[in-house]
């Protein structure tokens, strides 16, 4: 969600505070803010939207800063306003700082520090945490930040300075990433890696509980306890990703189209033909412990608990191991019972969702392994898994996932494969499985060819209020994940259903402007789904169908149809989901609203 940047060096503070900041655009924000130190003097700038309205300000009033921090604030508590907008200072307006997380307790300290005096200029959380560092403040600023931590109760990642240390940067993780970018005569700062990219030569990641004291020369690191630690750096290889829209209106658009070759990366090198399996150059589990796997728990939120959805499908039926998908910010708040053989696959784009990472860490205290499927190198949950499997789609900058989802269902399909070929499944089936999937780009390619005609058909039923999503077996995670983009980008209510279910109450809200998506490429239950879009059209519900190619009956019964290429039902997901994803992607364009950075939505969520 939020993004944190600072910055101490020789060059200019303000601008490369602002770029750096620019880079975690992507995560979504609805506010901005810049603050630093010149002269002796706290300077300051927030505004409320984008950064380049921030930016202008400080063009025009000729902002000069020695050392900054800066953050977009995703609003959690209190709106979107300058008032709430970050950093945030005390009464004397000596210290700063900006914050991503959640303080629970922040009304008690609130409270506490009222009857002090203090007099609070905002509704969020985050002003408590400067006002507590400022009246324990007795001229030694780490002592003082050390002493409000224990007074903090939930997950946070600070960034402060103070007047009276003009050349210091203070960082605090807990529960909530920071990393400390080492440059040459110059620091920095920020809650994402990929804000270094360019600028920083190595980076340090903060644990939980540790407090890092920044300055331009280099920087210390503390515990809880106040005790120096000493940790390595890691090397930033490799330059700044290209991040341009290119010749396509969104960068959303832009990752969509860039799916089969996402896809292809994901399966590249992975694959042996000759044995019919799969291998992963990072996956470094024993064999036998593989061999020893009794029970999978496949822990995501949002659109990675729909791709580990589709997995438990899959494991279950394919490699024979019974899976159970979990949506993390439910199953952390659960007691369960973890017998040996248990495997815990944990699902995040980004590598930083603040409940599967809490969820995955209390399985790893009770002994599991977990193996994470990721798209970010060095994320918190890359670094804290035993294995990491990295989807390799790039970097996605829509917040709405598109090349991450699609990257991975194929990931967790090759992994599938690998457990199944261990034990049961023959060598042929495997080498049918893996054509099959190495056919997969294809077949995306051969949906996106069809734009045209989806983006006509999305005019159609643009206006409409109210979708259903349909699907069987594999086809209903899609319909969820189908439902889910229409939802995120084209503020449409869309409801993703077991087309089984729709009988047991919600067929009672089908009429004729309350259009049903339905994917019927699983070709097990293919007959079924034609009985319960039957049942649709009987209520005047209109239906629009993603078959694929050589399905009969569907004609009959659908008002229109995006053919999509005939595969296994595993598979067939695929290509379907990112019908869905230009069907939304058209709508949301007819529509006007915000696509690549839509409202209330963050691309990393890092609160819980």
């Amino acid at each position: 969600m939020c993004g944190i940047f600072g910055y101490i060096g020789p060059n200019n503070v303000v601008e490369t505070t602002i770029k750096g900041l620019k880079k975690l655009e992507y995560r979504g924000y609805d506010s901005s803010g810049i603050a630093g130190i010149h002269d002796g003097k706290m300077l300051y700038n927030k505004q409320v939207g984008k950064i380049s309205k921030m930016e202008a300000e400080v063009e025009q009033e000729g902002l000069e800063l020695d050392i900054a921090i800066a953050q977009t604030r995703w609003a959690t508590h209190g709106s979107p306003s300058r008032e709430n907008a970050h950093p945030h200072f005390n009464n004397g307006q000596t210290l700063a700082l900006v914050h991503n997380g959640i303080i629970e307790n922040h009304s008690a300290l609130r409270d506490m520090l009222l009857k002090k005096g203090v007099v609070f200029h905002s509704e969020t959380d985050t002003e408590v945490i400067v006002h507590l560092i400022s009246d324990l403040y007795r001229g030694d600023l780490l002592k003082a930040v050390m002493a409000a931590l224990p007074l903090l109760k939930g997950s946070y990642a600070l960034a402060l300075i103070h007047r009276d240390y003009p050349d210091q940067i203070i960082g605090v993780s807990h529960e909530s990433p920071l990393a400390v970018g080492i440059g040459i005569g110059e620091m920095f700062l920020a809650s994402d890696l990929h804000a270094f990219t360019g600028s920083a030569r190595e980076v340090i990641f903060l644990d939980s509980g540790e407090v890092a004291v920044v300055k331009k020369d280099g920087y210390e690191i503390y515990d809880s306890m106040m005790s120096p630690v000493s940790k390595e750096s890691r090397e930033l290889i490799g330059k700044a990703e290209e991040v341009t829209r290119g010749k396509f209106e969104h960068y959303t658009l832009k990752e969509i189209f860039e799916q089969p070759q996402a896809l292809r990366s994901a399966l590249s090198a992975r694959c042996i033909d000759e044995y019919g399996t799969a291998k992963f150059d990072s996956l470094d589990i024993e064999m036998s412990e593989l061999l020893g796997v009794k029970r999978i728990i496949i822990l995501a939120c949002g659109t990675s608990y729909y791709a580990g959805f589709i997995g438990e499908y899959m494991l279950e039926e394919i490699a024979r191991i019974p899976t159970q998908v979990e949506i993390s910010s439910e199953y952390r708040y659960k007691n369960p019972i973890i017998p040996n053989g248990t495997l815990v696959i944990a699902i995040s784009q980004s590598g930083e969702t603040a409940d599967t990472l809490a969820a995955f860490r209390e399985l790893k205290a009770k002994g599991a392994t977990v193996i994470a499927i990721c798209n970010v190198h060095d994320s918190s949950i890359a670094r804290e898994a035993d294995s990491c499997l990295y989807l390799r789609a790039g970097i996605e900058i829509g917040v709405c996932s598109t090349k991450a989802f699609t990257s991975q269902v194929a990931v967790i399909s090759l992994f599938t494969l690998l457990l199944a070929r261990m034990r049961h499944l023959s060598r042929d089936d495997g080498q049918v499985f893996l054509d099959q999937l190495k056919k997969v780009p294809d077949h995306v390619d051969a949906v996106l060819q069809q734009a045209d005609a989806i983006q006509a058909l999305a005019k159609k039923y643009a206006q409409c209020e109210n979708f259903f999503y349909l699907g069987r077996r594999y086809m209903y995670p899609g319909a969820m994940e189908g439902a889910l983009k229409l939802k995120e980008i084209a503020y449409i209510n869309a409801n993703g259903y077991p087309a089984g279910e729709m009988k047991h109450g919600p067929i009672a809200l089908i009429n004729q402007d309350c259009p049903t998506v339905a994917l019927t490429g699983d070709q097990y239950t293919y007959e079924k789904i034609l009985s319960n879009l039957m049942e649709v059209k009987a209520r005047q519900g209109p239906v629009i169908a993603i078959a694929e190619e050589g399905s009969e009956g569907i004609e009959e019964i659908a008002d229109d149809i995006i053919w999509i290429p005939s595969t296994r039902d595993e598979f067939s997901v695929i290509p379907a989901t990112v019908a869905c994803q230009l069907f939304a992607y058209y709508v949301a364009l007819e529509r006007g609203t915000e696509i690549d950075q839509p409202r209330n939505l963050a691309k990393s969520v890092t609160v819980e």
